[in-house]
């Protein structure tokens, strides 16, 4: 049973290099350390690529549904509660400060319509989450978050600065090295070292 791996956002190129974004953003830097080329996978539509990270296999899943019907794609993946556990979304987090990333296990949805729909896809919350974080720092070290709904939609659906673009791609290295220690000594080691920070 391969892990799953897959990086939430929206088609298309008006989203391309948008917050909202991050998750799949950051999937394309780990399948291009361990996986093939994309190939579009018409029953799940998502952009599909298989590889290995040491001797476990996986696969890279990037869904072509929008965000709020991610778990349609997913869920072709994921068939079974045991599958779920070998399940690893990846989405961004506007709670969490650009260049920050956090892994977490078996945790609500947190408002996050991508991961909503793979928990009502899947029927559990017990599968790995990575979250990205897409907030500017305040001068505590804390995301400066949006408040309201216009607001918080404004700020996702915004595209990332160029200096955040280069926070976004030193933190897409750690994930990469983060997702292979989850994949070969475990969550609780991962979470134990890349959540210490």
């Amino acid at each position: 049973m391969p892990f799953i791996i897959v990086g939430l956002g929206n088609p298309g190129e008006e989203y391309a290099n948008t917050r909202h974004n991050a998750g799949r953003m950051v999937l394309d830097v780990v399948r291009e350390e361990h996986g093939d080329e994309y190939k579009f996978n018409k029953k799940s539509n998502a952009q599909v690529s298989t590889g290995k990270i040491g001797k476990e296999k996986v696969t890279f899943v990037a869904p072509e549904t929008f965000m709020n019907n991610s778990g349609k794609a997913v869920v072709q993946f994921v068939k079974s509660l045991r599958a779920a556990e070998r399940l690893v979304v990846i989405y961004d987090d506007f709670n969490l400060p650009i260049g920050r990333f956090k892994i977490s296990f078996n945790r609500s949805s947190g408002g996050h319509n991508g991961v909503e729909s793979i928990i009502k896809a899947v029927k559990t919350e017990a599968f790995l989450r990575v979250r990205i974080g897409t907030a500017p720092e305040n001068a505590k070290g804390n995301a400066k978050t949006p408040h309201g709904d216009e607001k918080i939609e404004k700020f996702i659906l915004g595209r990332f600065k160029d200096e955040e673009l280069k926070e976004l791609k030193k933190v897409s290295k750690d994930v990469v090295k983060a997702i292979e220690m989850l994949v070969k000594e475990g969550r609780e080691k991962a979470m134990s070292v890349f959540n210490a920070g």
